[in-house]
């Protein structure tokens, strides 16, 4: 028995889960890279919103689970790679470095959290 065709929130949920997992990387490189790659996979079979539109690439529902399944294989991959990257997180890169607040000074989101705003 075949199994079922992905309807469109499963194939966004395994999108939004490949993200979410990219985004786990502590390197920048490989976060960056993750992430490009996962938008560039989804896009080049799934172009529309409704992935099962009448516009998307890929409209042969045994194709379309074929993909499903290896995407999932991929984001187990992922997350495996994304645990060993965090194990042996290295130093911050330049364009990691969080920027200071400069200016402003008015009781805004800082002052609220604690931080830097006005004095009592």
């Amino acid at each position: 028995m075949a199994a079922a065709t992905p309807t469109p929130a499963q194939i966004r949920a395994l999108y939004q889960s490949f993200i979410r997992t990219s985004r786990s990387f502590a390197s920048y490189n490989f976060r960056t890279y993750f992430i490009r790659n996962s938008q560039e996979k989804f896009r080049a079979h799934l172009v529309t919103k409704h992935p099962l539109g009448p516009n998307a690439e890929e409209k042969d529902p045994q194709r379309i689970t074929e993909l499903y399944n290896k995407a999932q294989e991929d984001l187990a991959a992922l997350k495996r790679a994304a645990v060993v990257n965090r194990l042996y997180e290295g130093p911050k890169l330049v364009v990691e470095k969080a920027r200071p607040i400069v200016g402003g000074g008015g009781a805004g989101m800082e002052a609220s959290a604690g931080g830097g705003g006005q004095p009592v």
